[in-house]
């Protein structure tokens, strides 16, 4: 049969046959970059968690931006152990991740580290300063990495002469120093101006980037330019409420003793420290938190003026609390809650942002949500959760918990319930702590004891055994 030749029907089927071929085919979208900033001994005593003494107005434009997580906890409240656990996506055991020393190639080498995870997955990856506690561990984790040079006796990076001195002679100067510097005088100054040069570079090479950023205060000893001292009066510094030992604890609960603090020239070593000492000590965590948040602030103005912040997600972590006097200790290494509460802020293109959220997290619920919020498959390894749910939800409370481990001591957080228990074999608990933090969010009562909770422990120590991992014994 004869059929009759018809133009314009041809190029009507064409033009729908191209518009459904473009439409189909959108080509690759551009992942996202990932701004990866951790700040060491940093508790959220900040005005975006709700306090008002320390001034940190570039922590809190970025929670301004980004969602507040207020309600997040460290699995181990110690740096080396904290990141091993965070940049893997494991948690502790009795024979991993055990103190600040820890080597992540040594104790659980077997996994992908985060960047190195991102690396594989096409982004270009660079690690300044402090991220792994050790330089050149996690191997295959960055294409570039970088540590600010010592230019000093030793790390503590005194920039008093005298404080240098006594450093050197005697092993270890005062536990603070105000010095009439520049920032960059400091580490934390130079780690800056790298990473605003590395913005640069990676915006020039056009790929996906993972640029992670280690800043080093307020880690003791407490030093930072007199500029950031100047923000606060020492006639305003007060003690903490909670400034006094709590009867029926368990002794374990103290076993550190503050003995990082202790070790400074001018901090007794045993005994009471004096007032006058303690408040100088608050003044200047304060003012290093403050000249911390001058140089993040620094980056983050960089990744504007690039106009990098649209497609770039930034994450600001603690790797743990700090105790600034509570229960008359001072440090990390401790079950209670300024141990191991830390700030988190995830800031995510298409998000809610200026939101706050009160569901338990950890720190390794970091690592799947990086993955979700970048396309990344979840690698089979991981043991924490994806927080994406939260970031489109901000006011969502998830049924979560929280497990943190010192030593032979096991924190369970859940709802307003805060458990620890310390034992040396799973069936070996030789003491316990247990908090309501809907009356009690300071700590003093230990309720573990009474005889009205005796079901409660049974039931907060059962899930905790129930969560703490397959590898745990």
């Amino acid at each position: 049969m004869n059929r009759e030749f018809n133009p314009i029907l041809i190029v009507t089927i064409l033009i729908l046959i191209i518009g459904t071929v473009s439409c189909n085919n959108e080509g690759p979208k551009t992942k996202p970059n990932v701004l990866f900033i951790a700040v060491d001994d940093l508790r959220p005593e900040l005005n975006c968690f709700g306090e008002t003494q320390i001034i940190s107005p570039n922590i809190d434009r970025l929670a301004s931006e980004g969602l507040v997580f207020k309600r997040a906890y460290c699995n181990v409240p110690v740096c080396g152990a904290s990141r091993a656990s965070l940049l893997t996506g494991t948690r502790p055991t009795r024979a991993r991740f055990k103190n600040y020393s820890t080597w992540i190639d040594k104790d659980n080498p077997d996994v992908p580290t985060l960047p190195e995870y991102f690396r594989q997955n096409g982004y270009y990856t660079i690690g300044n300063s402090k991220i792994a506690h050790h330089a050149n561990d996690g191997v295959g984790s960055w294409d570039e990495e970088w540590r600010p040079k010592i230019v000093t006796y030793s790390w503590r990076d005194y920039q008093v002469p005298e404080n240098d001195s006594i450093e050197k002679n005697y092993g270890r100067g005062p536990v603070c120093e105000m010095a009439d510097v520049p920032d960059n005088a400091y580490f934390d100054g130079r780690i800056a101006e790298k990473t605003i040069l590395d913005l640069s570079r990676l915006k020039e090479m056009g790929k996906p980037f993972f640029l992670g950023v280690g800043f080093l205060k307020p880690h003791l000893p407490f030093n930072a330019p007199t500029k950031y001292w100047e923000i606060y009066s020492e006639n305003n510094i007060q003690l903490p409420e909670s400034y006094l030992r709590p009867e029926d604890v368990p002794e374990i609960a103290f076993e550190n003793n503050s003995g990082e603090v202790r070790k400074h020239s001018d901090v007794p070593i045993k005994g009471l420290i004096p007032d006058s000492v303690a408040k100088k000590m608050i003044h200047g965590y304060y003012a290093c938190v403050s000249y911390v948040d001058a140089q993040i602030g620094k980056v983050l103005n960089e990744l504007e003026t690039l106009g990098l912040s649209t497609n770039t997600i930034v994450v600001l972590w603690g790797d743990h609390g700090w105790t600034l006097g509570e229960h008359r200790l001072w440090g990390k290494q401790t079950n209670f809650e300024t141990s191991l509460r830390t700030p988190l802020i995830i800031k995510a293109p298409g998000y809610i942002g200026n939101a706050k959220n009160q569901s338990v997290v950890e720190l390794l619920d970091i690592y799947p949500t990086l993955c979700e919020l970048c396309g990344l498959e979840l690698p089979g390894h991981l043991e924490g959760r994806s927080m994406v749910r939260l970031l489109k939800n901000p006011s969502e409370i998830w049924d979560e918990c929280a497990i943190a481990k010192w030593k032979n001591g096991m924190t369970f957080i859940q709802n307003n319930y805060f458990y620890t228990e310390w034992s040396k074999t799973s069936d070996s608990i030789f003491a316990t702590m247990l908090y309501d933090h809907a009356v009690d969010p300071i700590e003093i009562e230990n309720i573990a004891d009474q005889e009205e909770n005796k079901e409660l422990i049974r039931q907060l120590s059962g899930s905790l055994h129930q969560s703490w991992g397959a590898d745990f014994e």
